[in-house]
């Protein structure tokens, strides 16, 4: 499934407009125009007077009195929430913990594109005791994913509880306790499937064609690094 992220980039457009108002002076008489002129700067002293005294009350001492220089309040910053942790860690059919590890139970199983018979054949997997981690359920259906990253929906009837694991490395070592100062049992090859038998932090005790002992589980894949089996 492909998701497709769209960003919407928007542009905020600001705009300011100071309509301008115009005086209109009457021409008078030059008698009249001495007498408004004398009335006119008798009222405005007064006024004055009245908006300083206000002035000098309502400006807090040590603020500055023009208000183009009063410091503006700075906007709260906006606090992101932190993603949320997926809700459920179990299948909705099983519920059982998602992802676990499984094993192929056939000889032969398909992984297919879709829950359904109907849907594409991706892969063919022809090794029985294949380790799977299953990633999702749906029906009678489990999504898996290979050691290489392959995926594909298979039938819950192809698949058991039974654990394996693959070895990852070149070679891994099968000692006859959990230490490597211990005696050496065997060496397994780079993609053998070993079957699990207990497992602790560290080691996995593992069986194949015979042989058994401790491996460590850095070089396998099928069992997760907190993972302990009993």
């Amino acid at each position: 499934m492909y998701f497709e992220a769209m960003r919407v980039n928007m542009q905020a457009v600001y705009s300011a407009t100071a309509p301008q108002t115009a005086r209109q002076l009457r021409h008078t008489p030059w008698r009249s125009a001495r007498t408004a002129i004398v009335y006119t700067l008798c009222a405005a002293l007064i006024t004055l007077t009245h908006i300083g005294a206000a002035f000098a009350q309502e400006t807090p001492s040590g603020l500055p009195a023009s208000q183009d220089e009063v410091a503006k309040p700075q906007a709260s910053p906006t606090v992101t929430a932190a993603p949320t942790a997926p809700l459920s860690d179990r299948g909705t059919v099983t519920n059982l913990p998602l992802p676990r590890f499984v094993s192929l139970k056939a000889n032969t199983a398909n992984l297919r594109r879709g829950p359904s018979l109907s849907h594409r054949i991706d892969w063919v997997f022809k090794q029985r005791g294949y380790p799977f981690e299953v990633i999702a359920e749906y029906g009678h259906w489990r999504r898996v994913r290979d050691n290489e990253d392959a995926t594909g929906w298979i039938h819950y009837t192809l698949i058991s509880g039974v654990r394996t694991a693959i070895v990852t490395d070149e070679t891994v070592d099968l000692y006859k306790k959990p230490d490597t100062s211990s005696r050496l049992n065997a060496q397994a090859e780079k993609g053998v499937i070993l079957r699990l038998l207990e497992c602790n932090i560290s080691w996995c005790e593992a069986s194949a064609d015979g042989y058994k002992g401790w491996v460590l589980k850095s070089g396998l894949w099928g069992v997760y690094g907190d993972e302990v089996l009993e």
